[in-house]
């Protein structure tokens, strides 16, 4: 792999002086709140000073809005958890309630189990889904997403293996 010569890079300060404020802008039409879109910024150029690779000046704010699109699904993603989890809170009596560091640790997880579910295939994150959480046999899940029961159990297997993977590199 060839780099281009040492004049065509770009400091990570030079990045952030030129293109901070037209990030924020950008952010903020897609989140229509100024202080996530100054927080999406900042964990944008965090991203950019984590990169092995050096910044080239050719395309700079293509880079930035690749890597802020990124973070704003996943804020997306995140703030859907969130209601979902409070209006599951909000169907228990509040004796019930698990502790805020419980809670916490609850978020976290769901939040590894949707990215580990965005990876899959669409057919097999449904069929996992349907097996896991409906209870569906593969025979009923194969005439439901109109496939062969074989194909459903190689889908429902992708995606344990998945689920396994992201297990074992947790650990």
């Amino acid at each position: 792999m060839s780099y281009p010569d040492s004049s065509s890079f770009v400091s990570v300060e030079a990045l952030y002086t030129r293109h901070n404020n037209w990030l924020r802008t950008w952010l903020r039409q897609k989140l229509g709140c100024p202080q996530q879109a100054a927080d999406l910024a900042q964990d944008t150029f965090v991203r950019v000073l984590l990169r092995r690779d050096p910044i080239t000046n050719s395309a700079p704010r293509a880079l930035l809005s690749t890597i802020a699109r990124g973070l704003v699904i996943d804020h997306w993603r995140r703030s859907a958890l969130e209601r979902a989890w409070l209006e599951a809170l909000a169907q228990i009596p509040e004796a019930y309630y698990p502790s805020a560091e419980q809670q916490q640790i609850t978020m976290q997880s769901l939040e590894r189990i949707a990215r580990l579910l965005d990876g899959l295939k669409p057919r097999s994150r449904n069929a996992f889904l349907l097996h896991q959480l409906a209870g569906l046999s593969y025979p009923e899940i194969a005439a439901r997403l109109q496939v062969s029961t074989r194909t459903i159990e190689r889908d429902v297997a992708a995606a344990l293996l998945q689920c396994y993977r992201a297990c074992y590199e947790e650990r």
